[in-house]
């Protein structure tokens, strides 16, 4: 384990699932006080995973703002998860952000043990404003950007055969993929799926090997949820649709289009919050959507003017009905299935 300034890194497995809806408003602007808040990342996973690094990112930029003075400790064990978190509030830390998908009980008790802390905590189970009120919860719904992900994917793919690579049918990733199958039908109603989860969130040569075996099955394009599907891809010739980050600058002929997650509209509206006196408990999930600048789709890159014309018109329709609230993806938990 491992101390450092600017860095982040990802999640454990959860226990359970379920995810309240929201009932805070999207603030109009940031606004920062005249201190910095003393923020600290609490992660399970290396720097180099996809979903806290956008963490990290959102974290850098409120500290070159001068929101935020932000350290963060990164892959640290489930089981020492409270013992990190003690640390922190014990240096005096009034913002604590970080993902408690495998420590539910023992983190929440923290955070009832430190009432004048705000806890900004990924997690799978709703907020608590009772037992505590000071913990807000969030998660990366991405699931409009994954949709119109789908919709290049069905017209980039030639066969219909579409490969799925997971890291655990929660419903948080569920959401993601079922999301992005429901883009791609609306361009191959016809679109076949191998669906598959390898049960971590970071082991790349498995999430290869799980690929490759979907290629040999005839897939000629991959969905890829997880670090290792677009090396995959790149080796086999085929094309991939990434997720939470933008990798096509590291992939220009395999990677055609990624769902972005942006953690700063979730972040900017905690340091609001806490600054104005009125941190508590929330679900910030909905600073994800794409309505709130949560999530957008990636440029295009080296596949600029290689989706059809009449694809990408459909996507500025749809995300521009997306924004207005005159279209909505829907919202399916349900763990994905191989077609």
């Amino acid at each position: 384990m491992k101390e450092h300034e600017f860095r982040p890194t990802r999640r454990g497995l959860i226990f359970g699932a379920g995810v309240a809806t929201l009932v805070v408003a999207m603030p109009t602007a940031p606004l920062w006080a005249a201190e910095p808040i003393k923020m600290a990342g609490i992660y399970t996973v290396p720097v180099e995973q996809q979903w806290v690094s956008r963490i990290h990112l959102a974290a850098e930029a409120a500290k070159a703002a001068g929101a935020v003075d932000y350290v963060y400790t990164e892959n640290v064990a489930n089981t020492d998860y409270a013992r990190v978190m003690r640390e922190y509030c014990e240096q005096g830390m009034q913002l604590i952000v970080g993902e408690i998908f495998g420590a539910e009980q023992e983190a929440r008790e923290v955070c009832s043990e430190y009432p004048n802390v705000a806890f900004l905590l990924g997690s799978s189970f709703p907020p608590d404003e009772a037992a505590n009120p000071n913990l807000a919860v969030f998660d990366n719904y991405v699931q409009d950007a994954s949709y119109l992900s789908g919709i290049i994917a069905g017209a980039m793919t030639k066969s219909g055969n579409i490969g799925m690579v997971g890291g655990f049918p929660i419903p948080e990733v569920n959401r993601l993929m079922n999301a992005f199958m429901a883009g791609v039908r609306e361009t191959r109603p016809d679109a076949k799926f191998q669906v598959s989860f390898i049960g971590s969130w970071f082991d790349p040569p498995k999430a290869k090997e799980t690929a490759f075996a979907m290629i040999e099955a005839g897939v000629d394009l991959l969905y890829a949820e997880r670090f290792g599907v677009s090396d995959a891809a790149k080796e086999k010739g085929i094309l991939a649709i990434g997720n939470v980050i933008d990798s096509q600058a590291d992939y220009p002929d395999t990677v055609v289009a990624s769902a972005l997650w942006h953690f700063e509209p979730t972040l900017n509206a905690a340091i609001e919050a806490i600054n104005g006196g009125a941190f508590k408990a929330a679900d910030y999930g909905v600073y994800s959507f794409m309505k709130n600048g949560g999530c957008s789709l990636a440029p295009l890159g080296t596949f600029e003017g290689k989706v059809p014309a009449e694809v990408m018109a459909k996507i500025a329709e749809k995300e521009a009905a997306i924004k207005d609230g005159s279209f909505t993806v829907a919202i399916d938990d349900g763990e994905p299935k191989s077609s």
